[in-house]
């Protein structure tokens, strides 16, 4: 955006209503950023006003300026920056003064503010009143009735909003009334904050100098000169040693003087609504509640598998058309193969996690709009906080077991970065649905016919897959929150919200901008890495193999063979010949070269190149295997590829796949991070390069010592 074009921020409480208001002015023209430095989303559109475009903003949600992370710091920052001509501060009428605490913090600063008095039919049905001239007149700002959902109010918004950016047009702070000592460390600090920000008039220092007293203390906030955080830490000191508490002082003075405006502007406070107290009692009882939650979310990952599904599979299908019809156009050779292979198919791997993203977004879009996500959080973080994990890391870690590419994407709901790493580091050890395949292939390669007791043996050990990994997704969350990502246990304050039924405009809204984020973003990382690891796979080329099976398929030729059985011995020939090229390919030889760590987890060469092959995606490990055992396409239901695994033997005659062999593989790809896409993502959501290489490294030496472990441990006992 042109930084001469005049902003207006939209700001408010979470669940008051800001990101429909801005939804309803923008009408859906909006554009998704991130803040620099953080991966905090940044939506901004343009609003044509008679006076000309304004740059219209939506902060992310916030009940004060009081900041004790960088996040929530881009709200002080985006709400006090000089190119700032208005803030628009939406205020639920059913939740008044939660919302009025922010507005005044909002007013004191001296920016222009308009205050959207939103859900006023929701009010008026509770059978409250406000009084929106007196209020006005007493915050010192004009106050706006208005009903997003509804576009009711809209017009008269916007009249204001082209009213307040008039250049005379400044918001007059009320007398709060702090404490005499109060007023006195906050002249002490005025200095120090107008050395900081020279440019800032009487209002904003002093709302910087209370922001400071609120919220200095905490190492995360950025860009906070020393010299203020001394001065603000001596001022909180000498008060402590005189028995005061500033922070206590600030809050108590604001909410006294909201009180005193609330009795004046509302003529009776709206009950608790009957209906939603009984439904709580429900819904954050600390066993029905997770009851009730895990039968929604195996809706939603049933709607996830079946929904998606056909999409997935029409988008799979598309591709290997687009497959068909490049190889039918081009001639062979290297362009032909990186069109094909790299290109077509790097696209479609981009763009098969669509429909289960789009989902999943929708979904959880729902639950948090309804008010019912921040029920499950209040039960779920009874559970949660005892490995150091937010009450909403819950269904991000669920959603894990379907992708963990959406499932990261997920973690957004979580509004502290710390918490978010922790989360997202954590739930790619959730068995998601692309390991399927690999344990299919490996229990119907090693366990068929076994048993256990009265259970079959597979059954066993697919059941066991899934235990540990939330034992390990929740065992390396511990440790995270304890070393790399150390920090208090995250406290988890709320304040419920009432029960609405969202719009499904802003619902689909929210979830097409992620989705657009992730195919513009993460999915270029995906694409190049496809591509990367095509010719990883497909060079070099032996020209010996090229001469050899030339002369082989001539010899085929030359038969006396009926068509049907010359292109079936063709057939078998060309997936012969990419098995042998694979071997000599860069990914081959580095399957030779890794052996010799591999022989001590069980497994072999060929082994280690399906494993270089499910980087692109865990289920492609199985496709992989099948070439490089001259197979062709093969799924995990193939019995040539069963077969094949059976009979494969090292050096020294040994099998390749056993019970215990099968095992370490199954546990390897449970803990390894096999899957370009989830490191993209990563990529994405933290911001750097640094968290999904952490995120690799450790997740690998960990699959390693665990197969280790398995393997080793199981021939000490006479099992393998």
């Amino acid at each position: 955006m042109d930084v001469r074009v005049p902003q207006v921020l939209i700001a408010g409480n979470p669940n008051s209503g800001k990101s429909t208001l801005f939804n309803a002015l923008s009408g859906g023209s909006a554009r998704v950023g991130n803040y620099p430095g953080v991966t905090v989303d940044r939506t901004s559109a343009h609003l044509h006003l008679d006076s000309g475009p304004v740059e219209l903003v939506d902060v992310p949600g916030t009940y004060s300026l009081t900041a004790s992370s960088p996040e929530e710091q881009l709200a002080v920052n985006a709400l006090l920056e000089r190119n700032t001509r208005a803030v628009v501060c939406v205020v639920d009428a059913t939740t008044l003064k939660r919302g009025l605490y922010l507005a005044l913090q909002l007013i004191e600063s001296g920016v222009p503010v308009i205050v959207a008095m939103n859900m006023m039919d929701a009010a008026e049905r509770m059978g409250l009143h406000i009084d929106t001239e007196v209020l006005s007149s007493l915050l010192g700002a004009p106050v706006v009735p208005v009903v997003a959902t509804k576009r009711r109010g809209l017009d008269a918004l916007r009249r204001q909003v082209e009213r307040t950016l008039r250049p005379d047009a400044r918001s007059k702070p009320p007398d709060i009334g702090y404490p005499e000592a109060l007023r006195a460390d906050i002249a002490r600090l005025l200095p120090a904050i107008e050395k900081w920000r020279p440019h800032a008039t009487a209002n904003e220092a002093r709302a910087f100098a209370l922001w400071c007293m609120l919220s200095l203390g905490d190492d995360d906030l950025v860009g906070v000169p020393e010299a203020v955080r001394e001065i603000a830490a001596d001022l909180r000191n000498q008060a402590a040693s005189e028995g005061r508490n500033p922070h206590l002082e600030i809050i108590a003075a604001r909410y006294d003087w909201v009180d005193d405006v609330v009795r004046r502007t509302c003529s009776e406070r709206a009950p608790q609504m009957p209906f939603s107290e009984k439904v709580d009692r429900v819904l954050t009882h600390p066993v029905a509640g997770i009851l009730i939650f895990a039968l929604v979310m195996f809706g939603i990952f049933e709607a996830l598998f079946a929904g998606a599904e056909p999409f997935m599979d029409a988008i799979e299908s598309l591709t290997t058309s687009l497959q068909d019809l490049a190889v039918a156009a081009l001639p062979a050779g290297v362009l032909r193969d990186l069109i094909v292979e790299g290109i077509i198919a790097g696209v479609g791997n981009v763009l098969v996690f669509a429909p289960q993203i789009l989902l999943l977004f929708l979904f959880i879009g729902f639950l948090e709009d309804s008010g019912y996500l921040a029920r499950v959080a209040f039960v779920i973080d009874r559970v949660m906080k005892g490995v150091g994990l937010h009450g909403k890391a819950f269904v991000p870690l669920l959603s894990g077991f379907a992708c963990a590419v959406p499932a990261v994407m997920a973690t957004r709901t979580i509004e502290r970065r710390r918490d978010r790493l922790v989360t997202m580091l954590a739930l790619p050890l959730m068995s998601c649905s692309a390991r399927l395949p690999v344990y299919i292939l490996i229990v119907g390669t090693v366990f068929a016919g076994m048993s256990v007791g009265w259970f079959s043996a597979g059954a066993v050990a697919l059941f066991s897959m899934y235990v540990l990994s939330v034992l390990v997704t929740l065992g390396a969350a511990a440790v995270l929150r304890r070393t790399v990502l150390r920090g208090p246990t995250p406290t988890f304050l709320l304040e419920m919200p009432p029960y609405r039924w969202p719009s499904a405009t802003i619902l689909w809204l929210n979830a097409w901008r992620r989705l657009r984020i992730f195919l513009v973003d993460a999915g270029t990382i995906i694409l190049a890495m496809t591509i990367v690891l095509w010719a990883v796979l497909s060079f070099p080329k032996s020209e010996e193999v090229t001469e050899r099976y030339e002369a082989e398929r001539a010899r085929i030729q030359q038969m006396d063979l009926s068509a049907a059985a010359e292109e079936e011995a063709l057939r078998s020939l060309e997936s012969a010949e990419a098995g042998a090229q694979l071997e000599q390919s860069l990914g081959g030889r580095f399957g030779h070269a890794i052996e010799p760590a591999l022989r001590p987890i069980g497994f072999d060469w060929q082994i280690g190149v399906g494993i270089i092959g499910a980087f692109a995606a865990r289920e492609v490990f199985v496709s992989t295997l099948g070439v490089v055992f001259g197979i062709g396409e093969a799924d995990e239901e193939n019995k040539p590829l069963r077969q094949a695994l059976r009979d494969a033997r090292h050096a020294d005659g040994t099998p390749v796949m056993t019970p215990l062999s099968g095992v370490s593989l199954m546990v390897f790809f449970l803990l390894a991070c096999q899957c370009m896409s989830t490191i993209a993502v990563v990529r994405k959501e933290s911001g750097s390069w640094k968290w999904p290489l952490f995120l690799f490294s450790y997740m690998t030496v960990l699959a390693y010592l665990a197969s280790l472990l398995v393997y080793q441990g199981g021939r000490l006992l006479g099992l393998g």
